[in-house]
């Protein structure tokens, strides 16, 4: 066994990784992450130091004490189960940034508590700066005493390449240009002080996002040595091929109806929208006219154009996303490319259980490393501000991707602010490109600016005259036939019996399933009925003739 720091120990075959290996491959790819917000020496130095704290002789100590490689008669040995929890190796990393390489002013003191507070976070989620009571517990964190931190201590014990390399990336003058030039980014582009605020707060998050996925990849990968074998690391199928395969499906749907030429003409303004400028846009169609292919088509096309990373769909009901994503994997995962099969669409969400996915799938989950995600708007939005590492791990993925909200207007109003904000930092320092679609599109746009409205690109709209596609599209005729006192039952089923005349078939809907019994009681056994509730709201009865 080394007799350097340990970082882990893998029981299996009785390895060890050392804490200097673990460090550079934190870093290594906390760069990349941060590199997506052009702070890429940001990522690296938070890597190098997050686990500081492990040199202490107390951390080695409970490590190998826990790890069964001290022996319970030596002195070192202490009780691993009774101190588990307790060794704190976060802060030492953390007070090194502020005290040491960033004891400064301005945008350079801000940045030391960027990096600070990420790194002190990265075992308990992001940590609250003030409690209840208004105290700075920040503050309070950065002067934690020496006997418990042992940031001296560790400073001596670390390999000096470790700190030697913290020491160039901190004064490169690069690192601070950077940093000020995202912070004033911000500024211009949020228009007003709150949703700047929020939207620094992202960029602090999507550091730690980097960092706390890092940290998980190296730290799993050398844990169960097969996890590493199934991670793409961005290296997926690539865009033309999957873009071929959609264009082959494409090619072989001739319009037989009026309603395929409908969707045809959507579809190819969708693709012709595909080579524009990355920015927020809506596409406004009636249910029926071909959203999930056309805004694939977007996307793919979108992708490929900008050199975008992936896809990901966001969905407000598990039902759609299940239809939705089977449509899509039959086309980007065809029978005559089995070894493609699981590697291109992937979903994350409520309705998918353990025993339905591979070891593969619960392990792109994780963090979303696949070219194509569906996801649910719950999942979307616990990814940026849910509490705690889980979600907030993801929060760098949504950067260089396409993003399609399916049914926007079903946003929660009371998110709409911070939703906007969101949307528009991952658009404007993210280099995302996002995609409303829906037949009723909300007006994000138009709400308080102060608080928070979204940037639509110039020309956001898709369709070019969506009032005339709705008209093409028209399959309702919406009739107020409400009158003073209600309807009773048996006119109800009067009015019931006149539909089916006129149409052949009739659905009415009420609220319980008495209420269903009841009016079915009061129509004539020439009709037959069905019923059809699919919640204990709601309640429906299909109504055809006989004949």
């Amino acid at each position: 066994m080394s007799c350097k720091p340990l970082a882990h120990w893998r029981a299996s075959d009785q390895t060890a990784q050392d804490l200097e290996v673990h460090l550079g491959n934190v870093g290594s790819l906390s760069s990349v992450f941060a590199s997506k917000i052009q702070l890429g020496p940001a990522g690296e130095l938070m890597g190098l130091l997050h686990d500081l704290g492990k040199y202490s002789q107390e951390f080695q100590a409970y490590i190998k004490s826990a790890e069964g490689l001290i022996n319970p008669d030596e002195d070192d040995y202490v009780d691993a189960k009774e101190r588990k929890g307790k060794v704190d190796h976060s802060s030492a990393g953390a007070q090194y940034v502020c005290h040491q390489l960033f004891a400064r002013s301005g945008v350079e003191a801000l940045m030391a508590q960027f990096f600070a507070l990420c790194i002190a976070s990265h075992h308990s989620g992001l940590i609250d700066c003030l409690d209840a009571n208004g105290e700075d517990t920040f503050a309070k964190r950065m002067r934690k005493a020496q006997v418990k931190t042992h940031l001296d201590e560790v400073v001596k014990s670390a390999e000096p390449a470790i700190l030697e390399r913290c020491a160039v990336l901190a004064t490169d003058p690069a690192l601070a240009a950077n940093f000020k030039a995202l912070v004033q980014r911000i500024v211009q582009f949020s228009g007003a002080e709150a949703p700047c605020q929020q939207q620094i707060g992202l960029a602090v998050r999507f550091l730690f996002s980097g960092l706390i996925d890092a940290d998980r990849i190296d730290t799993a990968d050398f844990e169960h040595k097969r996890v590493a074998h199934h991670r793409p690391r961005g290296s997926y199928v690539a865009w033309p091929l999957l873009i071929s395969r959609l264009e082959k499906t494409l090619g072989a749907m001739p319009p037989k109806r009026p309603i395929d030429v409908l969707r045809n003409d959507i579809s190819a303004h969708c693709l012709a929208a595909a080579s524009r400028e990355r920015g927020v846009y809506t596409l406004t169609v009636p249910t029926g006219g071909g959203k999930t292919l056309a805004s694939l088509r977007f996307a793919l096309h979108h992708a490929e154009k900008r050199k975008l990373d992936r896809i990901i769909y966001v969905i407000p009901f598990t039902s759609i996303i299940d239809q939705n994503a089977q449509v899509t994997r039959a086309i980007l995962e065809p029978d005559d490319a089995p070894a493609d099969r699981g590697k291109v669409v992937l979903e994350h969400h409520s309705s998918i259980t353990p025993e339905q996915q591979t070891w593969r799938e619960k392990i792109l989950c994780e963090n979303w490393d696949a070219p194509v995600v569906y996801t649910t708007m719950v999942q979307f939005l616990e990814t940026l501000f849910g509490a705690g590492t889980r979600g907030a791990r993801r929060m760098h993925q949504l950067a260089n991707s396409v993003l399609i909200f399916d049914e926007v207007q079903t946003l929660p109003i009371n998110c709409v602010h911070v939703f906007n904000n969101a949307i528009n930092f991952l658009v404007e320092q993210c280099n995302s490109t996002v995609v409303l679609c829906t037949a009723t599109q909300p007006l994000l746009h138009r709400v308080d600016s102060g608080k928070g409205a979204m940037h639509l690109a110039a020309q956001h709209e898709i369709m070019p005259d969506v009032q005339k596609l709705f008209d093409d599209l028209r399959r309702v005729e919406v009739r107020d036939c409400r009158k003073p006192g209600g309807w009773l039952r048996d006119e109800v089923a009067e009015l019931a019996r006149a539909e089916l005349e006129r149409a052949g078939s009739c659905l009415v809907i009420v609220n319980t399933k008495e209420a269903a019994l009841r009016i079915l009681s009061c129509a004539s056994l020439l009709l037959t009925a069905r019923h059809c509730s699919t919640s204990v709201r709601t309640s429906a009865l299909r109504i055809e003739s006989r004949s």
